[in-house]
């Protein structure tokens, strides 16, 4: 039916996602807690014209992403942060596994409460990797790291390239990330500022990212939630074990994550605001406007 039938099968993609909104709604008003995954889910059931919104236009329910992984990850920088060994050699694997155990156990004794947990998370995911025989292909790893993660481990690696420890790294990450996608329907649809539907944040991340280092820049339109629903902003940094490899890290890393949180502190995500004055301590050229907090009952009384 798709390739004989497309406007039909369309037909009965929509019912069927009317008729899954109805069951939804009929859970929630029995008290169950509903999000969705924010992979078009919300915004192909409104085109379908269920019952999924507010009188003022707005999804009855929130994406995964701004419930569950804004709070919890994103606001303080927490992201998927990868690298591939470029030797392709399962012991140079090994050996990244754990040089970034080590440097994660370190951060995470002066890791604030807030995120402790997170820290503790990655540090057994990247013990238990190997066991889970989750490498196809490349040598390559990923986990979820802050910009302390990213740049400490990343600095690890290039002192162990240098003295011939492992082969070169190529590190990155994918476009479900902290400020390299403006996707409204996901990552950036926890962003109440009105800057959702907005795409600068993904260009601006690439164009930091570019003349602070990064071997290539992307921009792609798409992944994730589809085509036309999301610009994104992806990087490849080459560690060669070099003085501009260990410069180039530590200026575009922590650009790559800070320029997002900078955006969601402005947008008033308290988890942010507390992540990018922490970020300004620990960098006296970083210099972000914190928001002006109001209580929103008094204005409403106004």
């Amino acid at each position: 039916m798709i390739k004989n039938q497309p406007d039909e099968f369309k037909k009965f993609v929509k019912r069927a996602l009317k008729k899954h909104v109805k069951y939804i709604n009929k859970h929630t008003d029995k008290g169950t807690y509903f999000f969705d995954y924010g992979n078009a889910f919300l915004l192909e059931a409104s085109r379908a014209h269920a019952d999924i919104l507010k009188d003022n236009g707005e999804f009855k329910y929130p994406s995964y992403v701004q419930d569950i992984m804004g709070p919890m990850c994103f606001d303080y920088g927490f992201g998927p942060f990868r690298w591939i060994c470029m030797s392709n050699k399962k012991e140079d694997l090994e050996r990244t596994d754990k040089i970034a155990q080590l440097e994660l156990k370190k951060l995470l004794v002066d890791a604030p409460s807030e995120i402790k947990q997170q820290m503790q998370d990655n540090i057994d995911w990247i013990k238990a990797a190997k066991n889970n025989n989750l490498v196809v292909g490349s040598q390559a790893r990923i986990l979820y790291a802050n910009s302390d993660g990213r740049i400490n481990i990343a600095q690890a690696f290039n002192n162990a390239i240098k003295k011939g420890v492992i082969g070169p790294i190529v590190i990155g990450r994918d476009h479900h990330d902290v400020s390299g996608t403006d996707s409204p329907f996901r990552e950036t649809s926890n962003i109440y500022d009105g800057s959702q539907y907005t795409s600068d944040m993904s260009i601006q991340n690439v164009i930091g990212d570019s003349f602070r280092g990064a071997t290539w820049v992307s921009i792609h339109n798409g992944g994730g939630v589809g085509w036309g629903e999301v610009i994104n902003g992806g990087f490849g940094l080459l560690l060669d074990g070099s003085k501009q490899a260990e410069d180039n890290l530590k200026s575009m890393l922590h650009w790559d994550v800070n320029n997002g949180i900078a955006r969601r502190s402005w947008a008033r995500n308290k988890e942010a605001i507390q992540a990018i004055k922490t970020a300004m301590k620990k960098e006296k050229f970083l210099k972000v406007t914190i928001p002006n907090l109001v209580d929103e009952k008094l204005i409403k009384n106004l």
